[in-house]
């Protein structure tokens, strides 16, 4: 009667009305079989073992919820029920549900061989979802379906127009139903909103596994994809990964990716990671489909304030860890601290904190750090951004991305906003390499950094090509104040090395002011990674760690910036200043042993 690969056998007839044909595929508790009926009509059978059924799949008259679900239902882009029943097989319980055979293939085995579709042919899959869904979530009791994905789509091929049709209502619940009754293993994480991952199910929990599921088309991997294979016996790490992912923006991945700018949107929206902020119902995700109604960009409804860019006021020693740059310490206690604590003062003399300023020199040299500090000394909240994470691909979604940061840094004045490698944000417009959308964003940018010091907010931007950036940006009003970091001198050289070897075994009496002497021209980066070198040197050897050692890492180590690159540096300085060109006069920079 039965083997080894499945509970019935080809040609085993089932209360005498379906003939087994062949076995399909085998599940957690249930089979699936082709069969035939007695009009020798292809139908398919679903076979249920009520051993291996959970409480949650029975309804309160211990009835399989799945069937019964599927009696209520009839609806062209849903599985229909034919029939079903009760049958004792070796002693042992079984349900059966006799379901129309679809004449075609899952949606994940068509993906199997085509990776993406076209947008089209996404939009029409999706639409026959959402359809199916709305048919749904309009029922009497309003049904769920909790588990849309590729497996669960079936294509039905048996006319001249593909009809996606939803199946397997395995996870289905009635809305009225407890959370409780409510089993989430098994899901697959890529599709499961948020709030699935506690037992809270909702339509907007079906729109969010639709939004994944036209992302997941078009782009051929789920959104916010990360390997499965690391987490196989650790579910709830890998529930914590994925919702960690989620933190970050939507991003499209590949450079063949066939989503536009609209439905990109579109897909946003529904998977947003709070279920508020999704479509209201299904009706709204089929009119955004069809252009009945504009979407517009919601990625960074969550990035700015979780992602990537605020940070708390930290507690810190401020200036007081950093050596040198005594002019720009002392301009920004002139311009921002004291016009901050002074604010009548400076009034008198229609003085407000300056819009931001400009921080350029050779890589390596501490413009981070020196923001950093700077937000410690004034207790202003710090927004450290990276080109990549306001930059889209969209037309329009790099200038709506600016316009959150600064409506998000006004909300939390005052703040600062840091955003390093500038002139890959706001490139000079004026170069014939520059795109359209590039020119939009650098007018955005302009425009909200008007009067954005009279409003609390201080714009720090850090650039190793300073002639790069358009000189819009540059101009009174803007990035008023423009400060060159060089290389750090010899007083800040000798106290890095102090800062970074004092916690490490070195010998007593150590040579700091040799080492500063021998390491001219070095950046701040290039100390710290000397210092490292030797450490290592010397815990290969298991010795101290020596004068001679640093010296030989020194020796083998040179300056990861040339000194025609620094000249070159120092011609821009002049420039910027208006001031003749004069490579032997440098700043000093460092930082301070703590």
């Amino acid at each position: 009667m039965s083997n080894a690969k499945s509970i019935l056998a080809k040609g085993q007839v089932i209360d005498d009305k379906y003939t087994v044909i062949f076995f399909l595929k085998k599940g957690s508790y249930a089979e699936s079989y082709r069969v035939i009926d007695k009009e020798k009509k292809t139908k398919l059978l679903k076979l249920f073992s009520f051993s291996k059924l959970t409480r949650t799949q029975f309804d309160k008259n211990d009835d399989v919820l799945e069937i019964e679900i599927l009696k209520t239902l009839k609806h062209p882009n849903i599985v229909n029920l034919k029939d079903s029943g009760n049958i004792l097989l070796d002693n042992q319980k079984y349900a059966y549900a006799i379901l129309d055979f679809i004449s075609g293939e899952t949606l994940a085995d068509k993906m199997k061989r085509e990776q993406t579709f076209t947008q089209d042919e996404a939009k029409d899959i999706v639409l026959g979802v959402l359809n199916g869904l709305n048919y749904l979530h309009k029922q009497e009791n309003p049904i769920i379906h909790n588990d849309i994905t590729n497996l669960n789509v079936m294509l039905d091929l048996s006319g001249q127009i593909t009809i996606p049709k939803i199946i397997d209502f395995g996870y289905a619940r009635f809305l009225s139903q407890s959370n409780k009754d409510f089993q989430k293993e098994g899901l697959n994480p890529f599709y499961t909103s948020n709030e699935t991952f506690n037992k809270v199910f909702s339509v907007q929990s079906d729109i969010f596994s639709v939004g994944a599921l036209y992302y997941h088309l078009l782009v051929g991997l789920p959104p916010w994809f990360v390997e499965l294979s690391k987490f196989k016996s650790d579910a709830i790490k890998l529930e914590d990964v994925v919702l960690k992912e989620r933190e970050k923006p939507l991003k499209v991945v590949g450079s063949d990716s066939k989503i536009d700018a609209n439905t990109f949107n579109i897909i946003a929206k529904a998977l947003q990671p709070d279920a508020e902020n999704r479509f209201k119902n299904v009706k709204e995700f089929i009119q955004a489909v069809n252009g009945e109604i504009e979407v517009e960009n919601p990625i960074l409804e969550k990035s700015i304030a979780q992602s990537q860019t605020l940070k708390s006021v930290k507690k810190g020693e401020g200036f007081k860890s950093i050596a040198g740059m005594q002019g720009l310490k002392d301009t920004i206690k002139l311009d921002v601290i004291d016009a901050l604590n002074e604010k009548e003062k400076y009034a008198e003399y229609g003085l407000t904190i300056p819009n931001g300023m400009l921080l350029y020199g050779p890589p390596g040299c501490g413009k981070t750090f020196f923001a950093e500090k700077m937000a410690e000394e004034i207790g202003f909240n710090f927004y450290q951004i990276k080109p990549s994470d306001i930059q889209s691909k969209w037309v329009n979604a790099s200038q709506e991305n600016i316009k959150n940061l600064f409506e998000e840094a006004r909300k939390n004045a005052p703040s600062i906003i840091f955003i390093d490698e500038l002139d890959a944000l706001v490139p000079n417009r004026d170069n014939s390499s520059v795109n359209h959308m590039n020119t939009s964003a650098v007018n955005e940018f302009l425009a909200q950094m008007n009067n954005s010091g009279d409003e609390g907010v201080f714009i720090i931007g850090a650039t190793n090509r300073p002639n790069s950036i358009d000189p819009a940006i540059l101009r009174a009003g803007r990035l008023d104040k423009h400060m060159y970091l060089p290389p750090p001198d010899y007083e800040a050289r000798e106290l890095m090395f102090k800062l970074y070897l004092e916690k490490r075994p070195t010998d007593i009496g150590l040579d700091y002011a040799a080492l500063s002497k021998a390491t001219e021209n070095y950046v701040s980066s290039d100390i710290k990674f000397l210092c490292d070198e030797a450490s290592r040197m010397a815990l290969k050897t298991k010795s101290r760690i020596s004068k001679q050692i640093l010296l030989q890492t020194i020796e083998a180590n040179k300056p990861s910036i040339s000194l025609s690159e620094l000249n070159s540096y120092n011609a821009i300085k002049a420039k910027m200043e208006g001031k003749q060109s004069n490579s032997n006069e440098r700043p000093k920079i460092g930082f301070k042993n703590k």
